[in-house]
């Protein structure tokens, strides 16, 4: 039995619901007054990268694990809702490194029409090029 997906915002929801969520995490940093007594977002900021990054590490497990149920009948909203969660996590690094989804959407346009084998060999050559400098 297939579980029923919601219906799926356009494009320009998308991006403003991202770009909504990131100034909220924005206001959170610490330099920006972030109070971690009133904000789990801020709490996980103060505590610094190491906080975070295991959040991010735990939610992409989680993802992982509900995507492995799902291929074995159970429920496939709670993919969603863990990409959900992991993607959270990873706009509160992003805040924390001064990215934001803007920057991580120009990356994928930069990548658009790149044969994924081609920019994993590329990027292996940069890197072996930049080892040799």
């Amino acid at each position: 039995m297939t579980t029923p997906m919601p219906p799926r915002p356009d494009t320009d929801d998308c991006v403003n619901a991202l770009e909504r969520l990131h100034g909220v995490i924005e206001s959170r940093l610490p330099a920006r007054g972030g109070d971690p007594e009133q904000s789990y977002v801020a709490r996980l900021l103060h505590k610094g990268p190491d906080a975070f990054l295991k959040k991010i590490g735990e939610e992409a497990t989680e993802v992982v694990m509900a995507a492995k149920d799902a291929d074995h009948g159970g429920d496939r909203r709670k993919v969603v809702s863990e990409v959900a969660d992991l993607w959270f996590h990873t706009l509160i690094a992003l805040a924390h490194y001064g990215w934001s989804p803007r920057d991580v959407v120009a990356e994928l346009q930069r990548r658009e029409g790149t044969s994924g084998i081609e920019e994993k060999a590329l990027r292996k050559v940069r890197q072996r090029e930049a080892s040799n400098e």
